[in-house]
């Protein structure tokens, strides 16, 4: 089918642009949300008659985006979750966590403009990136830890993977006396 863009849509085109996408695309997605019309005689001259008008609300939305990437740009969230000693989450954090955690801190960001490939599934300091607007893409810092304290350490630098990073043990430096009792007769029975 095609269809003739009104705004821009990523890995699609430009505002204006006529392209070609598959039906189901533009049926479920382009044309219920606004962001396309059928390319048809009646549609081209009702766009270009409406150019101008498009245009300028594209411009308001691209600069709300931007004032809000201006504040949210590089900014780090701490989220606590549990997880093993080996820093894999006994959950994950997915699209609608960051979400939840951005509306927490007072920014309204809808699910689908979180980009997420994979959810986070082990602790540490994570890049996720947020389409604002199809032109405004910024890129924040989930901390995802156990604790208060080692996100704070692992902001510092720290891996926090390894018993001694989380309990203070050295795991190369034990022996195996100092689990048992060398004089140890090893007959427990006997007594």
């Amino acid at each position: 089918m095609q269809v003739i863009l009104l705004e821009r849509v990523p890995k699609l085109g430009q505002m204006g642009e006529v392209v070609k996408v598959r039906d189901g695309f533009a049926r479920n997605y382009l044309l219920p949300l606004g962001k396309a019309l059928r390319a048809n005689a009646a549609n081209k001259t009702r766009f270009e008659a409406e150019r101008s008008t498009l245009e300028a609300r594209n411009l308001e939305r691209k600069s709300e985006a931007q004032k809000i990437a201006d504040v949210l740009e590089g900014k780090s969230f701490n989220v606590v979750r549990s997880a093993g000693e080996t820093g894999q989450l006994y959950g994950s954090v997915a699209a609608r966590d960051v979400v939840e955690i951005l509306a927490a801190e007072g920014f309204n960001i809808g699910r689908n403009q979180v980009h997420l490939n994979t959810p986070i599934k082990a602790i540490g300091l994570h890049n996720v990136v947020i389409a604002l607007h199809g032109e405004v893409e910024i890129s924040i810092e989930l901390n995802v830890a156990r604790s208060a304290e080692e996100a704070d350490r692992q902001k510092k630098g720290e891996t926090l993977t390894s018993a001694d990073a989380i309990y203070g043990v050295d795991e190369d430096a034990l022996r195996p006396e100092d689990f048992f009792d060398p004089d140890a007769d090893g007959n427990a029975e006997d007594e």
